[in-house]
């Protein structure tokens, strides 16, 4: 993500003295409303293979970022990054002084952006963009959306982060929550992980949040029924199965070498090794499969078949 940040000309919240007394993990929480997780859903979900980008509204409680409202940003995006450029930071000034005039009083509190097809987390730009976004307009939070996974698994797929400050070694944690990195991501991912952690996410709905839901069930529910993932996401499980096969080769290349044997202690291990990643990612695959076939299954004898008990 290929941001310059900018300081605008509307009121951003400051850092408050008990953030900074609590050291570089104040922020624990991150609360996202419906009506803003359904916005950048179905905006991610709208750039396909592009990468897209906006901003999120909202306050901060205690520990807790809680974000109320998000709008895109009008960005130029490739399949790796997103480019702001001068009307975008322009029409995000505009947007959060109309707001205001409406009676949303609500700050700017964090950024969002998608990362279709390869997982929640930040890349290397991405870190830098948080960092300088923290330095300048703290409170800020980073959030990731992949929309193509989210199809895939069949609930959201996404993740909130904050950044740590420069030359900062962060405690051990232990091991993360596995994800499915794709091999060509790896690298990126593995240089960057240590410089930023995830907050812990929730969601919430308001009155006004559970009716636009209905009014938008009562919109969509046929195409929800009639689409299919495996059809909207056969390009993603085409190039899921070419990633594990190449994982697959790595790991049977380290296999005939011999190196897996030798001196490696299974209690000092931090991470998994490359065949049980692949074993894992090729089990993930296999669950989405088996789903998107099951629910047409489902479909078919609800809707297709007849009945033919009484002939």
């Amino acid at each position: 993500m290929s941001v310059r940040p900018r300081r605008l000309a509307v009121s951003l919240p400051r850092t408050k003295p008990c953030m900074l007394a609590e050291g570089h993990h104040y922020f624990k929480y991150c609360k996202i409303s419906a009506l803003a997780l359904l916005k950048m859903v179905m905006h991610a979900r709208s750039g396909g293979n592009l990468e897209v980008m906006g901003l999120m509204l909202g306050k901060v409680d205690g520990e807790t970022m809680m974000i109320m409202d998000s709008f895109a940003l009008p960005v130029e995006g490739t399949e790796t990054r997103v480019n702001a450029q001068a009307a975008a930071y322009e029409y995000m000034a505009a947007y959060i002084e109309n707001a205001k005039q409406v009676g949303r009083l609500e700050n700017a509190i964090g950024w969002y952006h998608s990362h279709p097809g390869y997982g929640c987390w930040l890349s290397g730009i991405d870190v830098s963009t948080q960092m300088l976004n923290q330095q300048f307009q703290e409170p800020f939070v980073a959030v990731v959306i992949d929309p193509t996974r989210t199809i895939s698994a069949g609930k959201v797929n996404l993740g909130a982060f904050r950044t740590y400050p420069k030359g900062y070694k962060p405690p051990d944690e232990g091991p993360s929550e596995y994800q499915t990195i794709p091999l060509n991501k790896i690298e990126d991912f593995g240089v960057h992980c240590k410089q930023y952690y995830a907050l812990e996410v929730t969601y919430f709905k308001s009155s006004l949040d559970r009716k636009l839901l209905e009014l938008l069930w009562n919109k969509y529910w046929v195409n929800t029924l009639s689409s299919s993932s495996l059809l909207t996401n056969s390009d993603y499980t085409t190039g899921q199965v070419f990633d594990l096969s190449e994982k697959l080769e790595q790991s049977e290349a380290q296999l005939g070498r011999g190196s897996f044997m030798l001196g490696l202690d299974t209690h000092d291990r931090k991470s998994e090794d490359k065949l049980a990643k692949a074993t894992r990612d090729s089990c993930k695959t296999t669950i989405e499969a088996i789903h998107g076939l099951m629910s047409q299954v489902i479909k078919d004898k609800l809707f297709n078949q007849i009945n033919t008990s009484g002939n």
